[in-house]
């Protein structure tokens, strides 16, 4: 997809998806690459995702870029019709994106210097993809999951305190700092630049405010921003901020669902992904309700081992089995499949994920052609 052009409807996201159409089959855009859903969408999501789990294992950049070789993972989403990379690059262990502004993030923050993705790397992965119909969207999860993020920038993690005195440990990012929105204008810039897609997901999941409680600093700007001990309301600051960051660079954004939980004022073409299992539905009527579009995660988390046929449950979910009217159904772009990490490297990658996300194929509804009951 140029620069120049309309961006391609969410077709089922990757973390993992397909679109139906009244034939079964896809358009192409003309001299872009790109499938386009056609037919009857009317039972169908238009967004289909996977999300690739760079997040916690050190094994091998070849997570993403051998593992892309054919008859690799892009290859195995474009067989199965997913559109969309969701690519969480970057998280608490690790700083494997290597950037030109900031080198010391990568330098400092990777596991080592075999372990990053080098601009080269990044400039493959995305036009790889876009040849095979697949969008890549990048996950930078600020401000938790940054710890790796301290290492190659100074100031930007909050010192925390035992008691009068600092404890040697780092938290979430600094939100009272203007050092921090400098780097993070530069920093988010340069990402923009590097990857074509409209969207960038900016995380805000799992913050914890125990080192900001801690920490006297923190404690007295909250006060004269009258946040007093609210500190979602901290959080809100900071990523209306960094929200508004993306406006500026003419992005637009996706979060994790607490974001919206927190009540943090988002742009109204603001993504809000619903990952929590507990009673999404209402999450997902809740977020419609708002007017923000929603991407499914929750039913669709492939780490997740269970014993047996645990592909069934994949079958059996119907995304849009929410009160709501049409209106707010319609806001559910997609559906997103999900594999973190912690116990998958280059060795087990594709079984691991296709297992469960073939046997779906991240199941997103019955187009009107489908019977449902056999």
């Amino acid at each position: 997809m140029g620069p120049a052009e309309e961006p391609e409807p969410w077709t089922i996201w990757n973390r993992l998806g397909a679109s139906c159409s009244r034939d079964g089959e896809s358009e192409t855009k003309r001299g872009s690459g790109q499938r386009e859903p056609k037919g009857d969408l009317s039972k169908a999501i238009p967004w289909l995702g996977d999300e690739a789990p760079n997040k916690k294992n050190h094994s091998s950049k070849g997570l993403i870029a051998p593992a892309f070789e054919p008859p690799g993972l892009r290859d195995a989403m474009a067989f199965n019709k997913f559109n969309v990379l969701h690519w969480h690059i970057v998280d608490d262990q690790s700083f494997p994106y290597q950037s030109v502004t900031f080198p010391e993030l990568s330098a400092q923050g990777a596991y080592s210097y075999k372990h990053v993705y080098s601009p080269t790397d990044v400039r493959l992965v995305i036009e790889y993809a876009r040849l095979r119909g697949i969008r890549v969207i990048p996950e930078f999860d600020t401000p938790g999951h940054t710890q790796s993020w301290g290492k190659g920038q100074k100031d930007v993690l909050t010192p925390c305190y035992s008691g009068e005195h600092p404890s040697g440990s780092y938290g979430p990012v600094n939100p009272i700092l203007n050092t921090t929105y400098d780097f993070m204008v530069k920093f988010f810039k340069e990402v923009g630049a590097v990857f074509p897609d409209e969207y960038i997901h900016l995380g805000g999941d799992e913050v914890d405010f125990t080192c900001w409680k801690s920490n006297p600093d923190v404690t007295e700007f909250m006060k004269k921003q009258g946040f007093w001990y609210s500190y979602s309301k901290l959080e809100s600051y900071y990523i209306e901020k960094i929200l508004d960051m993306m406006s500026s660079f003419k992005k637009k954004s996706i979060v994790w669902q607490e974001v919206f939980d927190n009540g943090v004022q988002l742009q109204p073409d603001t993504v809000v992904e619903v990952w929590m299992p507990r009673m999404y539905q209402e999450e997902l009527r809740k977020v419609t309700k708002e007017g923000y579009p929603a991407i499914l995660a929750a039913p669709w988390y492939l780490d997740i081992i269970s014993y047996g046929q645990d592909w069934k449950r994949y079958y059996s979910v119907e995304p849009l089995n929410f009160f709501g009217c049409k209106t707010q159904k319609d806001l559910v772009v997609g559906g997103e499949a999900c594999l973190w990490g912690e116990y998958v490297d280059a060795t087990n990658l594709m079984s691991r994920l296709w297992r469960g996300i073939a046997a779906q194929p991240l199941f997103v509804g019955y187009c009107s052609h489908e019977v449902r009951d056999l």
